[in-house]
């Protein structure tokens, strides 16, 4: 590595191609972000309706698909089949993660990689609510599993090298904080427009009313997979990788890069309180028409209100949450978030119980979970371009990506656990005047967030300013 002397400080060959690069103008930061949002609609699709879908309550319309057997006394079908998709993707994360950092390819490191997997991802996600049986069968889960690894591996395909995309794009750590706001927008957009399923279903059934619940659901899924994809091209075809991102490819092997990311410490630090706060935030998103149809006696099209309402606040937030980053710094946010998430967690073990109206009982809680989810949103990515960006300063090799596979890895054995646990806690009850099932998923999501807490409390942040 050639280094030169100046005013004191030692510019290395990375920091001469990073004042070379070209700064990501406003309406390409957009289109980015789009991305965020299309990927977003594809993923909050399988994590708010797969276990609806396929093991769904008894005043839902929907036919089970599944069998709601106990494994071992623990686990039940449809957690071992989320538990068996997710762990055969979250391994293939290092070797995509990897495979961007270590590319030649003319077009860019990220960009060719995003380009191939958008149409598979969306396709898979069509079929995974395509079972081959209207009822109850083997054939259901066979092809739940296979078509759930092949959604799962065709997303990170996109995933990673999108995430990776973003410290090579932004410079300091004030653009870092600002492109996770525009991701976390854009991620949350997907989440409203995820969660109103239930809403373009009602309406299919109007439209046409020779069809059942289930072809209505399959109908508004296929809608919004489409314009996943479409939200999924915009970077693609917006943003000149060449000409925005100058790092230069990794050298290094997938075992010695691995090993080498894995001797940060505050990396690991960050690992393990992502897989907590991500497996418990799983829990509840898997849960939430649950809450909303059984625990308080809603009807499931309120879900998108209740969404839509959370992200309005949320966005208000915002402001807020870059001013406080800017002048006391991350950390401090981020704990404060998981303690006050871990509290709203805890109020789901009382829903319907309270002394207030339902529908009061669930905005109460949207109101609470607000800040905690916005912060949760726009911090951890800039914190994580922050240490992959260091990294690379220190080691001399790029292996943004493979942070982020990393990273991706934790989050989808939370993600997985997550899904996992909630669809066995529902042997205990997931039906009106039997919910005791549901309630228990609150007690665990609240005792995540505290381990998160806890763990996040060692990691070491540089003072801001």
């Amino acid at each position: 590595m050639v280094t030169v002397r100046k005013n004191l400080r030692t510019f290395t060959v990375l920091d001469f191609l990073l004042l070379a690069t070209e700064k990501l103008p406003l309406s390409k930061q957009i289109a980015y972000a789009c991305g965020m949002m299309g990927w977003s609609i594809l993923t909050n699709i399988i994590g708010v309706l797969l276990i609806y879908f396929y093991l769904p309550p008894q005043n839902s319309g929907l036919v089970t698909l599944l069998a709601q057997v106990s494994l071992f006394g623990v686990l039940n079908l449809p957690s071992v089949i989320t538990i068996a998709g997710r762990l055969a993707d979250a391994f293939y994360d290092p070797f995509i993660g990897q495979a961007s950092d270590r590319s030649r390819s003319p077009h860019g490191r990220r960009i060719p990689f995003m380009k191939w997997s958008i149409l598979p991802a969306a396709v898979f996600c069509i079929l995974v609510f395509r079972p081959i049986d209207a009822e109850v069968s083997m054939g259901n889960a066979i092809w739940l599993t296979v078509m759930l690894i092949l959604f799962f591996i065709s997303a990170t395909t996109y995933i990673i090298p999108y995430n990776a995309l973003m410290p090579e794009m932004a410079h300091t750590n004030a653009e870092k904080v600002k492109f996770s706001t525009f991701q976390q927008v854009g991620f949350v957009l997907g989440m409203i427009i995820a969660s109103s399923t239930s809403n373009i279903a009602d309406l299919m059934m109007k439209l046409m009313p020779h069809f059942n619940r289930m072809e209505a659901f399959q109908s508004a899924i296929w809608c919004l997979c489409a314009l996943g994809a479409l939200f999924m091209y915009i970077p693609v075809l917006a943003i000149s990788e060449k000409r925005y991102c100058k790092a230069e490819p990794s050298t290094l092997h997938l075992i010695p890069a691995i090993r080498q990311t894995l001797k940060n410490r505050n990396f690991l630090y960050y690992v393990v309180a992502d897989f907590s706060y991500f497996m418990a935030l799983y829990i509840i998103l898997s849960g939430l028409q649950y809450f909303v149809t059984v625990l308080c006696g809603l009807k499931e099209s309120i879900g998108v209100l209740l969404v839509g309402t959370m992200v309005g606040l949320s966005l208000l937030c915002y402001p807020l949450i870059n001013m406080l980053a800017r002048r006391i710094g991350k950390k401090p946010i981020v704990l404060f978030s998981f303690l006050l998430l871990s509290i709203a967690f805890l109020s789901i073990y009382f829903l319907g119980k309270f002394p207030v109206p339902p529908q009061t009982q669930m905005f109460l809680l949207v109101l609470v979970v607000a800040f905690p989810l916005a912060a949760l949103g726009i911090l951890p990515p800039a914190i994580l371009a922050e240490i992959a960006h260091e990294d690379a300063l220190k080691t001399k090799e790029n292996k943004e990506g493979l942070f982020f596979a990393v990273k991706y890895f934790s989050v989808k054995l939370g993600q997985t656990f997550g899904i996992g646990l909630f669809a066995t806690l529902t042997l205990y009850g997931k039906d009106p005047g039997h919910d005791y099932g549901l309630r228990l998923n609150g007690i665990f999501g609240a005792i995540l967030c505290l381990v998160a807490m806890v763990v996040f409390s060692r990691f070491k942040e540089k003072k801001p300013g």
